[in-house]
């Protein structure tokens, strides 16, 4: 069977893989101050033609964020996280964001910071249920909101 991913290497029944990782992911990602032994979230890609019951998540990084607080909120944990301008603005109420991999609803969303809710299953099965406060993770931003600003841009004058 071939190998369908990006991977060069794979420990197969050990956990671990090795990848190749090029200039453009380390300016936009956290992935440089992994070290060997740390834990990533990985989800399989959707084929074309599944059923497709969730957020649309490619896997491209646009930028870090910074979890800046996590409340506990009855059996969830509502994080908030800081993030540049240029990624807070295709933020918004009940859209989604991909942080660290992990696909997520927004709760709320200011210029610079969202918060979303976690609940008990993801914070079991995810590494958002170890992060700490101060940490930087990767964020991904909903790719129909970037081009519906693109096609709005030209319009707005």
């Amino acid at each position: 069977m071939p190998l369908e991913s990006t991977a060069t290497e794979l420990g197969f029944g050990k956990g671990w893989f090795a990848v190749d990782v090029v200039p453009e992911t380390l300016r936009r990602t956290n992935l440089g101050a992994l070290r060997a032994g740390d834990t990533v979230d990985l989800e399989r890609a959707l084929a074309y033609g599944q059923r497709m019951g969730g957020h649309l998540v490619q896997g491209h990084i646009d930028g870090t964020g910074v979890l800046t607080s996590v409340k506990e909120e009855g059996n969830s944990n509502v994080l908030r996280f800081r993030v540049p301008a240029r990624l807070g603005r295709y933020l918004v109420e009940k859209g989604f964001v991909a942080v660290d991999g992990v696909s997520l609803t927004v709760v709320k969303a200011r210029e610079q910071s969202f918060t979303v809710a976690v609940v008990p299953q993801t914070k079991r099965v995810t590494t958002l249920g170890r992060r700490k406060v101060g940490e930087s993770v990767n964020i991904e931003v909903d790719i129909l909101a970037k081009y519906a600003r693109k096609a709005l841009r030209g319009h707005a004058r």
